[in-house]
């Protein structure tokens, strides 16, 4: 506003320095009419400033209700309300983005109190790659979780029933430029759709225009091989645009191709054109997301949305729920603790009501202020190290098991802190609970890990322990590899977050207050390959969880080996 403003001051300047350039304009009827007119303009222009102003404070205005209510709601219950990823995505937006541009416009005329604090808080805001990060998270629940993009558009996700949000045309859009930049022409697709469906149906935008949108929907259409259909939206652009030079030159581009298409096919025998319409049709069954590295997405995924493997009536029958005291342990003998077989090969068990919401909340207290990039076991060293990944921020850097050198790690997005038994009696009373009912030493063990999901929180199929072309993980810590792994679920989550086996086809559901337990090794110490598991991504609510992984020492007499070599 200050050049507006400057502007408006050098043109009055310009317009009464022409007015008095004479001191005789009074004899001139003709000239004192010309400075009617130059009054006139001076009004129009100062009509205009002001205009402008009350335009730009109503939209500040406009602004700060909207956010007073948001934010008011929002700091009610912090967890619950970014719990919705759409929730979440559209606050990394907003503070990434579109605070920018308010600052952009208080900069004009606004005063330097709130610009100092703004710009002193936007160094804690947001990046471009959190933003980038929290859309692609919505894009890994819409596939992982099958949901149309008018269900999320809309917020009807799956078990929300609060703080319910909507994706904006220019939100819509967002997702879809973010896919394009990735040459996700898939998800480019879907989303630019979608922002086109919204647009037609009536909402405005100032914006994002149809005439963007199809642009942007017609190339990826064509970039997964439909050429009639990128012909289509390019015609229907071009109705909208006839001078839009390269829409002009996609059509005659693809009219060319449709062209050349069909005269190769009405040359083909009726054999070849039978064997081509079969090509066609298995490349659109082939159509949809990029391929990935993760050879087992397809089973995890049903997984992950509850369509796993149902046990054997007969198998099921030798699944109980007991009182258990550990073979009459002095602790659990007069309280014993409730355990559920969750699945049996590999032994999976629930303990449930085992730890209470008073120590949940004390060991997320001592977790919140140190939640930092995780460490994990580098497999060609075993060094413990920082994996370079924060809650939907950045992603995990890890190392390559075959070069050694850092790699993106697209499979973690959550936040971690590690919590020793000397910090509070809380911690040292969990870890005995372990070890009272696991039977198994936890002086070896590493330290009790918390760790809270981000948006779309998932950690991807993996091993706890390490195999036999990782001969030095873990030998930093030199207590052997991960014999067990304990796992406490520490919050409700309203839609997804399971704990799945793909191998298997189990899954386990977080349930607050309970704990789950497996064995990673065999009694030989050979790696149980069926343990291999993976964190859901979390699609409605809030994940936390904290695990305890057990190692080989000091198991000698407490889990012996068998007599057999397979045992």
């Amino acid at each position: 506003m200050k050049s507006q403003h400057f502007w408006c001051v050098v043109l009055l300047s310009c317009l009464l320095s022409r007015s008095l350039a004479g001191n005789d304009f009074f004899t001139s009827i003709g000239q004192m009419t010309d400075l009617l007119f130059t009054e006139k303009d001076l009004v129009t222009s100062l009509k205009d400033y002001i205009r402008a102003e009350e335009s730009k404070l109503e939209q500040v205005k406009k602004w700060a209700e909207k956010l007073d209510v948001l934010t008011a709601t929002a700091t009610q219950d912090p967890e619950g309300f970014l719990g919705h990823p759409v929730n979440a995505f559209k606050l990394m937006k907003r503070l990434n983005t579109e605070w920018a541009e308010l600052e952009s416009l208080v900069l004009k005329d606004m005063s330097d109190g709130f610009i100092s604090n703004l710009t002193i808080q936007r160094q804690y805001f947001p990046s471009d790659e959190d933003q980038t990060g929290a859309a692609k998270a919505l894009l890994r629940l819409q596939d992982t979780y099958r949901l149309d993009t008018e269900i999320i558009s809309t917020g009807n996700l799956p078990g929300v029933t609060t703080y319910k949000s909507t994706l904006t045309v220019e939100d819509c859009y967002e997702l879809g430029k973010i896919a394009y930049s990735d040459a996700d022409y898939y998800h480019t697709e879907l989303w630019m759709a979608q922002a086109l469906k919204q647009l037609d149906k009536g909402e405005e935008s100032v914006t994002t225009d149809k005439v963007t949108v199809l642009d942007y929907l017609s190339y990826s259409i064509y970039q997964q091989g439909d050429l009639e259909r990128a012909l289509d939206f390019t015609k229907r652009l071009l109705k909208l645009d006839p001078e839009h030079q390269r829409a002009k030159g996609n059509l005659k581009y693809f009219d060319y191709q449709l062209a050349k298409q069909r005269k190769t096919e009405a040359q083909k025998s009726p054999k070849q054109n039978e064997s081509t319409e079969r090509e066609k049709r298995d490349t659109s069954a082939r159509k949809g997301r990029p391929k990935d590295y993760l050879p087992e997405r397809q089973k995890y995924e049903k997984l992950c949305r509850g369509e796993g493997i149902r046990l054997t009536p007969r198998r099921q029958s030798r699944m109980f729920c007991r009182y258990y005291d550990n073979d009459r342990h002095p602790r659990y003998l007069l309280g014993p603790v409730k355990q559920e077989d969750e699945w049996d090969r590999p032994r999976i068990v629930r303990y449930h009501d085992i730890i209470s919401h008073s120590e949940i909340e004390k060991v997320k207290e001592l977790a919140k202020p140190r939640l930092r990039r995780a460490t994990i076991s580098n497999p060609i060293t075993g060094v413990l190290e920082t994996a370079h990944y924060r809650i939907s921020k950045r992603r995990a850097t890890v190392h390559d098991p075959q070069t050694g050198k850092l790699t993106t790690a697209q499979y973690r997005v959550s936040k971690s802190a590690w919590l020793a038994a000397y910090e509070h009696p809380v911690v040292d009373k969990i870890n005995q609970r372990i070890e009272d009912l696991t039977g198994l030493d936890v002086k070896t063990a590493e330290e009790l890990q918390v760790a809270n999901y981000g948006v779309g929180g998932q950690y991807e199929p993996h091993f706890d322990f390490g195999r036999k072309d990782e001969p030095d993980a873990f030998k930093e810590l030199g207590t052997g590899n991960r014999i067990a792994t304990w796992l406490f679920y520490m919050s409700d989550v309203s839609a997804g977050g399971a704990t799945v086996f793909p191998e298997v086809g189990a899954a386990v559901w977080p349930k607050k207050g309970s704990a789950v337990f497996w064995y990673n090794l065999f009694p030989n110490g050979e790696g149980d390959y069926s343990t291999r598991h993976a964190a859901c991504p979390v699609l409605v609510g809030n994940k936390w969880v904290s695990n305890k992984w057990i190692h080989e020492r000091g198991q000698e007499f407490r889990r012996p080996c068998g007599l057999e070599e397979s045992d």
